[in-house]
């Protein structure tokens, strides 16, 4: 038995870090040769900065060059029901589930959707609401090879879920019986309710090995798809190699361990919550998921990741307890960053779904001269470049543009708004490419990033 389990069984302190696991110690900072991930000297591309310009343009803007713990996001899930197999994996309206009960009855689902002909590389719609079921339909698709693709019953309209269930190809909606009938359904769709199957009695051995088509590090793990107030909501294919890169690595891990609790918050069709569910549950934490009352929630979290708007909506005076927050998704205000960061670790983030979540990230502090974006987050690079692709100097407002593990796979059947926002990187080798983030920043003296707004504000 390891410690993180002893400790859930035995009422240790589970925030006493030498009953955690052992992980891995992040390397220094390189700059390795053409070839590698990591910003390369380009003759073409900085021939305008000089030598002390390209050293900083390649010292701030590269992420420390770590490996994350995990190359699947579901297998450090898997991981921690092995270890930890009693322990609580997620909390909901005065019900919960553990890491053991969790993972059998995804891999029951599991087995009903090969049953389906969802194969590796598929989509599932995921048309639910926040739920413990809802939990077992993400694992229980990740655990196939296959990517979910979440929306909010409900909230979203009945067009939109029609639009995202046929741009999938999803041959199967997992959904609740009761919501059934408010899902438009397609020749050659079948839609599954996860209640029904949670219900029915296990038809095979509990601690059978299941047989699952593994999933490759490139797949798709979710696809999340754009609101639409602009036009046809556009899906963003988010690969495991990407989430492991901001979920598995620190600080996007925000240090969730054993025995932590972290509140779900948020939409399930906004890409944070991916960083909420699997954040939690790759890295062995408790997964608390609200109801009507955000505050409720967050008042029991060690671990609180939500946008600027909804984080000021909390009444921070009854969220002590609370050891960790991160925000991201808007402009953060000064005064509620300063606010919550003199009793707990803040963390001040930015990037579009198409970068995986966040690519930048710094703690603040209220003595820190500027609240900035931060820095590039491992494996990840942020260049400032002008309207012909060329480096800013160091202090310059220009356009930020992503590189690295956060870029995701582009967008799913848009090849036209995928040659315009993803193109070839000049500053990394190996034909990586880089994302238009349409954000407008500068570095400080000092290598963090100050954010200016969106170049079509």
């Amino acid at each position: 038995m390891d410690g993180s389990t002893r400790a859930w069984n035995s009422g240790e302190n589970l925030f006493d870090r030498r009953a955690w696991p052992k992980r891995p110690v992040p390397a220094p900072r390189q700059h390795p040769a053409v070839g590698s991930d990591t910003l390369i000297p380009d003759s073409q591309a900085l021939r305008q900065l000089s030598f002390e310009e390209r050293k900083l343009f390649r010292d701030f803007g590269s992420g420390d060059r770590v490996v994350p713990r995990q190359t699947l996001i579901h297998v450090g899930f898997e991981e921690f029901a092995r270890r930890q197999p009693n322990a609580v994996a997620v909390r909901h309206r005065g019900h919960e589930i553990s890491y053991r009960r969790l993972d059998a009855e995804a891999n029951r689902l599991a087995r009903v959707l090969t049953e389906y002909g969802v194969c590796r590389g598929d989509a599932v719609a995921l048309f639910l609401e926040r739920s413990i079921p809802l939990i077992v339909g993400i694992l229980a698709t990740l655990k196939i090879g296959a990517a979910y693709a979440p929306q909010h019953v409900g909230v979203a309209p009945a067009a939109i879920l029609q639009h995202i269930a046929g741009a999938t190809a999803s041959s199967v909606i997992l959904t609740f019986s009761a919501m059934s009938c408010q899902i438009p359904v397609a020749h050659g769709q079948v839609i599954v309710a996860i209640d029904e199957i949670m219900c029915q009695p296990p038809s095979w051995t509990e601690g059978a090995a299941p047989l699952f088509a593994a999933a490759r590090p490139d797949d798709r793990c979710f696809i999340l798809f754009t609101s639409g107030t602009t036009g046809t909501p556009n899906g963003v294919q988010v690969t495991h190699r990407n989430l492991c890169n901001i979920l598995q690595t620190s600080p996007g891990d925000l240090g969730i361990r054993p025995g932590m609790k972290v509140a779900q918050l948020l939409s399930i069709a906004f890409d944070m919550a991916a960083w909420e569910i699997l954040g939690c549950l790759s890295n062995g934490g408790t997964l608390l998921i609200r109801d009507e009352n955000i505050q409720e929630a967050a008042e029991q979290a060690d671990v609180v990741i939500a946008t600027p708007s909804i984080l000021s909506s909390l009444d921070e005076q009854r969220c002590r307890n609370v050891k960790v927050v991160a925000v991201a998704g808007e402009p953060c205000p000064r005064p509620l960053a300063d606010c919550w960061s003199r009793f707990c670790t803040f963390y001040n983030s930015c990037g579009p779904t198409e970068t995986t979540i966040v690519n930048t990230a710094e703690r603040h502090h209220p003595a820190k001269p500027i609240l900035s974006i931060g820095r590039p987050t491992p494996n990840n690079t942020v260049y400032i470049l002008d309207g012909h692709l060329h480096p800013c100097p160091i202090g310059t407002v220009g356009e930020m543009w992503a590189g690295g593990d956060c870029v995701s796979a582009g967008y799913f059947g848009n090849e036209k708004l995928n040659a315009e926002l993803y193109r070839p990187g000049p500053f990394l080798g190996g034909n990586r490419k880089m994302f238009r983030m349409r954000d407008l920043g500068r570095w400080t003296a000092d290598g963090e990033l100050e954010h200016f707004g969106r170049v079509d504000d």
